[in-house]
């Protein structure tokens, strides 16, 4: 899955970690997602969402 997260982290000047700690996950979580070798749950992507003021679709791309 596609995502915009490090380009809406690195907006922010926030370092993985950091974005780690927003969302109470790993900075390794961060990276996995951000690499997109792992998709975040449910209940994780309404957090980064929220995080960020977006909708989960403004963030995230299903599309292949």
């Amino acid at each position: 899955m596609n995502n915009r997260l490090k380009v809406l982290r690195a907006e922010r000047n926030w370092s993985q970690a950091e974005l780690a700690g927003r969302l109470d996950v790993s900075r390794q979580a961060v990276n996995a997602i951000e690499t997109g070798k792992h998709d975040p749950s449910l209940p994780l992507a309404f957090r980064i969402a929220r995080l960020f003021g977006l909708s989960i679709e403004e963030i995230f791309d299903d599309q292949q």
